[in-house]
């Protein structure tokens, strides 16, 4: 047996959603293939017997699992699946230092050791193996089904591409040699200041309420969602989020590249009025194009729904399809 690391964990309940009373909620942890011990809230249908279908969830990314990917999971298993929903590497209840890095490649692995704690559970049907990927994970959600064959099916809700909007900004508006030459000029300032001070400069968080009227609809919404109604001291775009440093690797390192040899099935699910919503309809056209695996892959738009309604508006979420797409495939 790989040795995990040590936690410490949290046992109240301390999320940032209620409790449901027709699951059984535990804390879990499980390793990557580079030794980080991930923590996880796992959610089974209370007197569920033989071997469930089982989903792993993440996200957003800054974000920590007792806001909505737990959200997420615990759902799922009022509707009949074992569920984890867990922390990526260096972030909330996971191991993993310096705290608050980010890297495609140990974030990708993250939800492939979560595949594996699944596929070990007494509880799971190792044959019946989906995840759930929400905002930055929708995308290495996507990223980890183009790996792991034994993802039987994926659903990437209100997804980023966070090696596309790390290099290129918002909207492609700084997708130029020169841009990313200065992003990198001032990446590297940052690294020698943070060995002199041997400390790594966090970039800061969401911004505080109220968010000045002049500021972008998305930078609202996203401090409505992390400074107010879901706001978790573990997380981070509700603190002082990620290392300025934190997302350094993801300017040269495209994820997304061999979604088109997706065989398995994957949703996507995206708000028509989110800022983001271009991610999830260029990630189809790429999973898609030239693909001899398109029959099982879904585009849904959500009319009038923003970004952060994916997150926690149970009036919008789609979770009956998702349950519908779910059982189709797994």
């Amino acid at each position: 047996m790989i040795k995990t690391e040590e936690l410490k964990l949290v046992t109240e309940w301390d999320k940032t959603f209620p409790k449901s009373d027709v699951t059984e909620h535990s804390k879990v942890t499980f390793v990557n293939r580079y030794g980080i011990t991930l923590a996880a809230d796992m959610y089974v249908p209370k007197n569920a017997n033989g071997k469930l279908p089982a989903i792993a969830v993440s996200g957003p990314f800054g974000a920590v699992k007792e806001q909505c990917s737990g959200l997420y999971a615990q759902t799922m298993a009022e509707r009949g699946f074992l569920t984890i929903a867990f922390d990526p590497s260096f972030t909330g209840e996971s191991g993993g230092e310096p705290r608050y890095m980010a890297s495609p490649d140990i974030n990708t692995e993250d939800f492939m050791a979560a595949v594996d704690f699944l596929s070990m559970n007494d509880k799971a049907d190792p044959d019946r193996i989906g995840i759930i990927g929400i905002c930055g994970w929708g995308g290495m959600a996507l990223n980890t089904a183009a790996l792991d064959p034994r993802i039987k099916v994926t659903v990437a809700s209100t997804m980023y591409d966070m090696t596309r909007v790390n290099a290129n900004g918002y909207f492609d508006s700084e997708d130029s040699e020169e841009a990313r030459y200065e992003k990198k000029k001032a990446m590297a300032a940052q690294r020698t200041e943070d060995l002199r001070n041997g400390s790594y400069k966090r970039g800061g968080g969401c911004l505080p309420l109220p968010v000045p009227e002049d500021s972008p609809f998305f930078v609202k919404d996203y401090s409505e969602y992390y400074k107010d109604r879901a706001y978790h001291e573990r997380s981070l775009n509700s603190n002082e989020g990620w290392n300025v440093i934190g997302c350094e690797s993801f300017m040269n390192q495209p994820i997304l590249k061999y979604t088109n040899e997706i065989r398995n099935a994957v949703l996507i699910i995206h708000g028509e009025k989110a800022h983001s919503c271009y991610f999830s309809k260029d990630a189809y056209a790429a999973m898609t194009k030239d693909s001899k695996y398109t029959d099982n892959k879904e585009l849904m738009i959500i009319p009038d729904a923003v970004h952060t309604d994916l997150y926690d508006n149970l009036d919008v979420i789609p979770f009956d399809h998702i349950e519908e797409f779910i059982r189709k495939y797994i």
